[in-house]
This record gives C-alpha cells, structure tokens and sequence, in this order.
C-alpha cells in the first residue's frame, strides 16, 4: 500500500475497509446488489487525539465499526472511510 498523505485530526481515524464477502458460508455466491456493507477494516492513519480523548487505536489494527458508521471518502484511487475513534465497537 502506498503512502497516503493525509493526518486526521483530532480524535479521527481512517480505515481501509475490507472486501465484501463474495461467497457464502456453503459455497452460494453473492451478487453485488446484495453484498453487505463491510463492518471490519484496518486502519491506516489516527489522528493525535484531543486534550480530553487519547486515540487507543495503531496503524495496522483490525477493528469492526458501525454499518453506517463513518463518512466514505476516495483517495488515490482507494476507498476509505474517517470516522471518530468513538464510531469503533472493538479491535480484532
């Protein structure tokens, strides 16, 4: 992966989202119009925090956020997704 040029702010981080799963569990694929948003990706940047809120998160984690959690943002080419650490549910 390349690096991005972009330092989210405050308690921001911006993830890469994983692929939709293509297939289900007894081998049935899945057509695009019904793939389910992805819930888990990795993080690639975190903002520094602010005075009250430290950023628990690190590059390279895996976590699993909200379906609708964060604002969907296109850069070099990529899908990302910046949302506030709080829009996090765990670290995987």
């Amino acid at each position: 992966m390349a690096k991005l040029n972009i330092k989210p702010l405050a308690d921001r981080v911006l993830i890469e989202p994983m692929a939709a799963e293509t297939k289900t569990a007894s081998g049935l694929y899945i057509p695009d119009t019904a793939k389910e948003k992805p819930q888990k990706g990795k993080v690639v940047a975190v903002g520094p925090g602010t005075k009250d809120e430290k950023v628990t998160v690190k590059v390279g984690d895996t976590v699993l956020y909200g379906k609708y959690a964060g604002t969907e943002l296109k850069l070099d080419g990529s899908d990302y997704l910046m949302m506030r650490e709080s829009d996090i549910l765990a670290i995987i």
